[in-house]
């Protein structure tokens, strides 16, 4: 069991976990020997069934490594500062932290448009095996608060029977200062990228041709339309537009979500940003227009 210090967690409330994932968790068997229920052992909560060899650290556990971390490795005015926020589903099954912090910014130019990005840091855990422990970067717009997912820590944190690997940890902490100057940079070559009138008459082509959908083509195509009448035509016009796809689920672009009644939409939308880190890194998107 890792010995990790509190004093930055206590005196900052922010980083305080919603009483709603305060919970541990335990097991009961099922009618089928393979299998057994998770239980929330704060309400006794059936939260889902795993398999028998199924072993998990509670979201207290693991989230209280994250933010012990964040706390240790980052500067006191980066922690006093930064934006918390989590999302759930599966009634708390699974979690969500999106912290963003304002003290880490560059900012993005384009010739009708100026903005900011800040530092983005995305840790997913779930008592169900609904999600592995992961830690994703990225940025966010302050123009339009729109997320952006810009790569991912895949296995810093570890399996969920040993919960939280600090070292781990804090080497991709450190690391993920830098990227945030590299992919700022490449935002800012793509916000440098100015399309040429063949290249705008090709946009709706190309997203016809990287996205599954005709439907969500032609919406992406009129969020572009939207985006690029106040950045202009640019390639970050384009990847904006991709980005409030995956920040909004309303009116405001066409995207809404269906109301199921299942408590998925926070795994929905964590699914669309998963979806545009794919169209951004598609050969033909990186292709389509190059800086000068």
């Amino acid at each position: 069991m890792l010995d990790f210090t509190q004093k930055n967690i206590i005196q900052n409330d922010k980083f305080k976990l919603p009483s709603h994932l305060d919970f541990g968790v335990s097991y009961e068997p099922t009618r089928f020997d393979k299998s057994k229920y998770v239980i929330n052992t704060k309400t006794d909560e059936v939260l889902g069934i795993v398999g028998e060899g199924f072993k998990c650290a509670s979201h207290p556990d693991f989230y209280r490594g994250v933010f012990d971390c964040i706390s240790s490795q980052f500067s006191e005015d980066d922690v006093d500062n930064a934006i918390v926020n989590f999302r759930t589903a599966r009634n708390g099954a699974w979690s969500m932290l999106d912290i963003s912090f304002p003290t880490n910014k560059k900012p993005i130019t384009t010739k009708k448009h100026k903005t900011e990005v800040a530092q983005r840091l995305i840790a997913l855990h779930g008592v169900d095996g609904s999600a592995s422990n992961k830690v994703f970067t990225g940025m966010i717009d302050f123009f339009c608060t729109n997320g952006m997912v810009t790569g991912d820590y895949d296995k810093v944190l570890r399996k969920n029977t040993s919960g939280f690997s600090l070292d781990a940890f804090i080497t991709q902490l450190n690391k993920s200062q830098r990227d945030f100057q590299s992919q700022a940079d490449l935002i800012q070559g793509w916000a440098d990228t100015e399309f040429t009138v063949f290249e705008i008459e090709g946009i709706k082509d190309l997203l016809d041709d990287i996205v599954t959908s005709q439907k969500k083509s032609e919406k992406l195509y009129n969020l572009y339309m939207e985006e690029s009448a106040t950045r202009g035509h640019n390639k970050f016009a384009l990847y904006s537009a991709f980005t409030n796809y995956a920040s909004y689920a309303d009116e405001r672009n066409g995207f809404a979500l269906r109301a199921n009644g299942n408590d998925t939409q926070a795994v929905s939308m964590w699914q669309r940003e998963n979806e545009v880190s794919k169209l951004v890194s598609n050969k033909k998107f990186l292709e389509y227009a190059v800086a000068a």
